[in-house]
């Protein structure tokens, strides 16, 4: 690993640490049952879309088994029960009432997904584990290098691990233009769904934490030096998402 990655998860820690420990659970557990709705909303209603993008990428087989880190609300894990039925679907996530939702919706639409709440920086499965790992929508608000180095772990030989999320635009005339528009963006979904104190105090947190973020191409060298191999990064929208896919060797 070089010292430039390092330095950064280094910056980004000193930075926002106290938010992850303290304040992010509170955050997700206020707007939890509403968290889909103001994304979509957020996203000017092209979400849906990326995702199913995300979904298509990911290449499943009856009886594999998959973790999806940082569940959420299960949306990735239900649409590719959808996509293929007969997989074995495990969920992480830090947050109860994330989980909660995505429990009652998995179930609601008769789908099982066995959930587990933990640190996804360390993940409370055996080595060589499952033959696919996903994780969307997450990775601002995580020590990065941990994170990936456990799903590493995890992974069999040969296992894919598919990432797609906001990133930091490589452009920063589109860096700036995106930040002012989130700024605004989530000032509004605050009043529009009267959010608690701690998700308003946190909206220059979201901002921050794309700027001290990674580009596509960034997250890609990240990946292939933490042992990935394949890795493919592919940008959206500017470069204010990607997704990327890499190959456990």
């Amino acid at each position: 690993m070089t010292t430039s990655f390092q330095n950064r998860e280094n910056v980004r820690r000193q930075a926002f640490e106290s938010i992850w420990e303290s304040q992010i659970d509170a955050v997700f557990s206020d707007v939890a049952a509403v968290y889909d709705r103001a994304n979509d909303f957020a996203s000017l209603g092209t979400l849906n879309g990326l995702r199913r993008r995300f979904i298509a990428t990911i290449d499943v087989s009856p009886g594999q088994r998959v973790l999806d880190v940082c569940a959420g609300t299960n949306v990735v894990g239900i649409d590719l029960l959808k996509k293929e039925p007969n997989l074995d679907i495990y969920a992480v996530d830090r947050s109860d009432a994330m989980q909660k939702v995505g429990s009652d919706r998995a179930a609601q639409q008769g789908f099982d997904i066995k959930g587990h709440i933990c640190d996804v920086h360390r993940l409370p499965f055996p080595d060589n584990h499952f033959d696919v790992v996903t994780l969307q929508y997450a990775t601002r608000h995580l020590r990065v290098i941990d994170v990936f180095s456990e799903i590493n772990r995890v992974l069999k030989p040969g296992g894919h691990f598919y990432h797609f999320d906001m990133l930091r635009p490589a452009s920063k005339i589109i860096e700036e233009a995106y930040c002012l528009y989130l700024r605004g963006c989530l000032k509004t979904i605050s009043w529009a769904i009267r959010v608690g104190p701690e998700a308003r105090n946190c909206c220059d947190y979201f901002i921050d934490a794309i700027r001290l973020f990674y580009s596509t191409d960034e997250l890609s060298r990240l990946l292939s030096e933490l042992g990935f191999s394949d890795v493919i990064g592919k940008p959206l929208l500017g470069g204010t998402v990607a997704i990327h896919k890499a190959c456990k060797v």
